[in-house]
């Protein structure tokens, strides 16, 4: 079992991207770990480069991404961690892949229409093409299993296609260049809203900084924010149908539950009835139990530079080493000649 995901480093990590992907790497990690195969988890820092971004803050912004992923039980010495740009080789690899993937299935890609909305013409082509750098980042490491949500599923298959092909244009049936990597679907992430409204994913790019729980509050923040967050008159009610159409309610229930690793359900048989004076309160400190440790922790490894660009130039070192055949097989399957 080889596993390879990527993360973008932009912007704070917040309580979404914990409950909803990072998590769920540890769990990754662990299972490869234990079952004798390899993790690859990589800051997705090229792929940044699609859209605007200032350098500056691209480059701190890799950097307290490391301290996140460690901070969240990510372990360098059992998950090969580290940045696309350290590793040459995915931007090597997406070129030697750009002949083989078609204008007509970028095209198709439901996020590229997303983002470029009707200003198509006026978007960077490395946007348009990102996907094939996706490919990339997990051909090289001739993954088997890559975690996808909804959103890159699309992608993936597009990997698929694009690794197929190249294997029939230019290997042979038993001696394939490439890997076609399989779906691997985690346990099912919470879905975290913002706690201004119950309706829109907690963001990152959200304005108002009350609307998310950033993994850098400390307990006086979360509280505050928890206490503030938008929900309605009403109490709790005792089972999940009670939570129809009561969007920020549903949410702050939903939240307690993935802290606590429990269902949903459980929370509403411990706290319904309950009006939100006394619910909230106990969602803070739920939530500061489970989040303080890891804000400590990353307080701590932020402030130690050396370490996270040790950390980064290990794991890029691995990676090398790691995509180097695959690399110098898809040169050789096209023909081309190096030193």
């Amino acid at each position: 079992m080889i596993v390879v995901s990527g993360i973008q480093p932009t912007g704070k990590p917040h309580l979404g991207n914990y409950l909803g992907a990072i998590r769920n790497y540890v769990k990754l990690q662990d299972e490869a770990h234990a079952g004798g195969g390899k993790c690859f988890i990589f800051l997705a820092d090229l792929h940044a480069l699609s859209m605007p971004h200032e350098p500056a803050e691209l480059h701190a912004s890799t950097l307290e991404m490391v301290a996140t992923l460690v901070a969240c039980g990510l372990d360098p010495a059992n998950t090969t961690l580290f940045n696309q740009a350290q590793v040459p080789q995915h931007a090597e690899l997406q070129w030697l892949l750009m002949g083989t993937a078609r204008m007509g299935w970028l095209n198709r890609m439901t996020q590229w229409k997303d983002k470029a909305g009707k200003n198509r013409e006026g978007q960077s082509v490395a946007l348009f093409s990102y996907p094939v750098l996706q490919a990339a980042d997990v051909l090289l490491y001739q993954a088997t299993h890559v975690p996808v949500g909804e959103d890159q599923k699309q992608h993936l298959e597009l990997a698929r296609d694009i690794a197929q092909k190249f294997n029939n244009d230019f290997a042979s049936e038993d001696a394939p260049v490439f890997t076609l990597p399989e779906p691997y679907i985690p346990e099912a992430a919470a879905r975290i809203m913002s706690l201004r409204d119950g309706t829109r994913k907690m963001s990152k790019s959200e304005p108002s900084d009350m609307s998310r729980i950033n993994l850098t509050d400390d307990a006086d923040e979360m509280a505050q924010k928890f206490r503030k967050a938008r929900t309605d008159p009403e109490p709790l009610p005792s089972e999940m149908a009670g939570l129809d159409d009561r969007a920020e309610a549903s949410n702050l229930v939903t939240i307690y539950a993935a802290l606590a690793e429990t269902s949903p359900d459980a929370v509403l048989g411990e706290h319904g009835g309950k009006g939100f004076g006394e619910f909230k309160p106990a969602l803070a400190d739920l939530a500061i139990s489970v989040l303080g440790p890891i804000r400590d922790r990353f307080v701590e490894l932020k402030q130690d530079r050396e370490s996270l660009d040790a950390i980064l130039a290990r794991g890029a070192a691995q990676a090398r080493d790691a995509g180097a055949p695959t690399l110098d097989a898809a040169y050789n399957a096209l023909g081309l000649v190096r030193g």
